[in-house]
Parts: C-alpha cells; sequence; structure tokens
C-alpha cells in the first residue's frame, strides 16, 4: 500500500512532540495534578470545528479521568452545520461567553486546544479566562500562529495568538493547512495530521497527570470502561461525585 508518506509525516510529528515538549507536558499535569489534589475540575475547551474533538476525547472516556469538565458549545462542534460552526468560530465574544456560561473561578484550569490559535472564539475564550484569574494550558500550533499574516481575516481583531495567554503552551507543530500528502495528479493535499497528534497529547497529559498524583500519594478519579463487566459499579462513586459539578454529565 503507498500512502505517500502519510505514516512517516505522523511519526515524525509525534516523535517532535516527544523530543520538544516534554517539559511543558509535565508542567501542565502538574497544573493538572494540582486541581485533582484540590478537588477542582480540570475543564477543557475546544476553540472550533475539528478541535473540538480532543475535548471529546478527554471526557467520559474508559482510562480518561472523571474530573473533566467539557466547556461545550455545540454551536463550534462538527455536530453544528458546517458553515455556521465556521461562521460562530470566526464571531467575536462568542467563545466569551461561552466561559461566563462555565463560570470558572479563580484559580481553576483551562485548557484549551486549537491548532491556528488565532480565531476570535479561542482568543475571547482564553482572555474570559484569564479575566477570571484561572490557570490556561494552551495546545496549538507555533506555525499557524506565527505565518499566518497579522491582517489576516480569520484572526482576532487584537491580532494575538493563543500561546499569548498561556501559563503552558504545548505546541503540537501542526503545519499550516494542516494536510500533508500530496497524490501525483490532485493539487489539493489531502490528510491531515492535527487530532491524531492532539488525541495523542491528551492522553500524554493523561498520562503523566496519573503518575504524578501516584508520585504525591494521591489516587487520581478515572474512569472505567462502562462497557466491561463491573465497569458501570466501578463508576458509580465518580457520578454521584461529580454529577452535580459537570454540565455535560
Amino acid at each position: 500500500m503507498n500512502d505517500f508518506g502519510y505514516f512517516k509525516s505522523i511519526l515524525a510529528n509525534l516523535e517532535e512532540v516527544n523530543e520538544k515538549q516534554g517539559e511543558n507536558i509535565q508542567k501542565a499535569a502538574s497544573l493538572m495534578a494540582d486541581a485533582i489534589q484540590n478537588d477542582r475540575l480540570i475543564s477543557v475547551f475546544g476553540g472550533g470545528g475539528h478541535t473540538t474533538l480532543p475535548l471529546g476525547e478527554m471526557f467520559f472516556r474508559a482510562g480518561g479521568l472523571a474530573c473533566i469538565n467539557p466547556v461545550m458549545e455545540t454551536g463550534l462542534s462538527v455536530f453544528n452545520q458546517a458553515l455556521k460552526y465556521l461562521e460562530l468560530e470566526r464571531t467575536v465574544n462568542y467563545g466569551s461567553s461561552i466561559l461566563k456560561y462555565y463560570d470558572l473561578k479563580e484559580g481553576d484550569l483551562l485548557i484549551i486546544f486549537h491548532n491556528i490559535g488565532i480565531n476570535p472564539a479561542t482568543i475571547d475564550a482564553a482572555e474570559e479566562a484569564k479575566k477570571r484569574g484561572c490557570k490556561i494550558v494552551a495546545i496549538s500550533s507555533s506555525y499557524w500562529q506565527n505565518e499566518m499574516p497579522e491582517d489576516h481575516f480569520i484572526r482576532h481583531p487584537n491580532k494575538k495568538n493563543l500561546f499569548d495567554y498561556a501559563d503552558v503552551c504545548i505546541d503540537d507543530y501542526n503545519p499550516v493547512g494542516d494536510a500533508v500528502v500530496n497524490v501525483p495528479g490532485l493539487e489539493t493535499p489531502i490528510a491531515p495530521t492535527s487530532n491524531i497528534v492532539d488525541f495523542y497529547i491528551a492522553h500524554l497529559l493523561e498520562i503523566e497527570c496519573v503518575r504524578q498524583c501516584i508520585e504525591r500519594g494521591i489516587t487520581p478519579p478515572v474512569w472505567s470502561s462502562a462497557n466491561t463487566p463491573g465497569g458501570d459499579e466501578k463508576n458509580a462513586a465518580y457520578l454521584e461525585k461529580y454529577k452535580p459539578r459537570i454540565k455535560m454529565l
């Protein structure tokens, strides 16, 4: 099978994250472990379109943290009509209104996924979180943020990048345009890499967070698969604890 270099492109992207982002992942995981130690939720936001999918990957997932709080707005997700979510992620003040609804408090942790890291929904959400005194972990691409022209129409009017707001920045090295495969005879590149890499980063954060919790003598709240024998019974205590606190439960 000829995948036109897709597998190697993905591996190269993952290896770059491993080689260069380990310290940032450890710092971010430390903030996550702090949240668990202090019985706080770990809130996660996706800035629009397919960047909302890592949020879903971290929420109510077998082997995932039970204290994940999705700052979720269907209007920004791929489960809205495509052209509608495209307009909404470019709408000023939309991201801040979502953050206001979820009412994050000073000292809360917010993880933001957005490869491009410049659109209004993402920037407004980050700015609102900053105003509220939240800690911010940003997963995004320095390539997109640095290479997109300052006057590009999809930028927030303030021209800022997501990394400008973050306490910890994790670079996913997603290339501008996302798709990486060029098939002879077709001018348009195909096969994006961003979600594969961001899912990997999401799980690295969970793995390192759990490791640090155990090191601190804390048992982190982790979901069992609801589809295995005894899974529902194992999860019952977490549901009782978090259902009143996590809107999406």
